[in-house]
């Protein structure tokens, strides 16, 4: 099985017709994603990508049947809008990998989805997630990943390709791969997603990858001491010195909230191994599954 996406999932592309939107349509396309359409105001009616264009998300949604939504549209362009306007026609998954998303506008936007109840947020500034050998949604190569028993949950995009392909050189496939995104402000959290793995058949042991800034891993560190599966931690960015933002938003150290130390101790404290390096890692979730079977 998978987590949140399969080859069943309809998928529509906000921003089809743009320069990044138009490649990773077709990449997702090549993958095997079924994507039914995409949108751009006042390009309705065109074909993109072998799939039809519409002007709005309700009318793409109304002609396609969409449940889930990828967005490429520009910070500029307001992505943010471009979230609520998915938001607005229904659609059950909205995946953003833009950045630079105001965080002010993140406030709003995460307050109306909170009201609604009844769609999930990734992102923004995240690679997106794949269900290996199904479909995948945003910028992650699929050629790195491959169907097992490993889930995966990370802030970090290119530590996501990065611990992928190790897993997958190791002969350690992943049943699902998820980028929740770096901001200080994103949809979902690792507190959001480890339940999903933890109700997923397939999944027998999750990776967390997280990076200093904000506080999500020590809420995580809670949960996992009521998980069965077992989880292998990394921590990001442990040698940024306070006060510097490094590679993303949400990667700050404020004071004594976010250090490498406080996150690390708290997985610890949960029974988490947490690994040095992302090479480490391939030795730990073997060992995990030793002990499982």
């Amino acid at each position: 099985m998978s987590v949140l996406i399969d080859e069943t999932t309809r998928i529509i592309v906000q921003g089809i017709t743009g320069r990044d939107g138009g490649f990773h349509t077709a990449q997702m396309i090549e993958y095997g994603s079924n994507v039914v359409g995409g949108t751009t105001p006042g390009k309705g009616g065109q074909m993109a990508q072998g799939v039809p264009v519409f002007n709005f998300v309700s009318e793409a949604v109304k002609a396609t049947g969409a449940t889930a939504s990828v967005i490429f549209v520009p910070a500029k362009l307001n992505a943010a809008d471009a979230i609520l306007e998915a938001v607005d026609a229904g659609i059950e998954l909205v995946v953003c990998i833009t950045e630079n998303v105001p965080t002010g506008d993140m406030i709003k936007v995460n307050e109306i989805i909170r009201q609604r109840g009844n769609v999930r947020l990734i992102g923004p500034n995240c690679p997106g997630l794949i269900s290996p050998g199904k479909a995948k949604m945003g910028i992650i190569p699929g050629m790195i990943f491959t169907p097992g028993p490993v889930g995966l949950v990370s802030r970090s995009g290119t530590l996501t390709y990065e611990i992928a392909d190790e897993l997958t050189r190791a002969g350690l496939g992943q049943s699902s791969g998820v980028g929740i995104g770096g901001d200080p402000m994103i949809g979902t959290k690792f507190i959001d997603v480890l339940p999903l793995f933890e109700a997923d058949p397939q999944t027998e042991v999750i990776v967390m990858v997280g990076e200093i800034g904000g506080d999500d891993e020590e809420s995580a560190a809670e949960f996992i001491k009521t998980m069965t599966k077992p989880v292998i931690g990394f921590i990001g960015g442990r040698t940024a010195p306070p006060g510097k933002r490094m590679g993303h938003a949400g990667a700050i150290i404020s004071g004594k909230s976010g250090t490498p130390q406080a996150k690390v101790d708290a997985l610890v404290a949960a029974g988490v191994p947490v690994a040095d390096t992302p090479h480490d890692i391939v030795a730990l979730v073997q060992a995990a599954l030793a002990r499982k079977n």
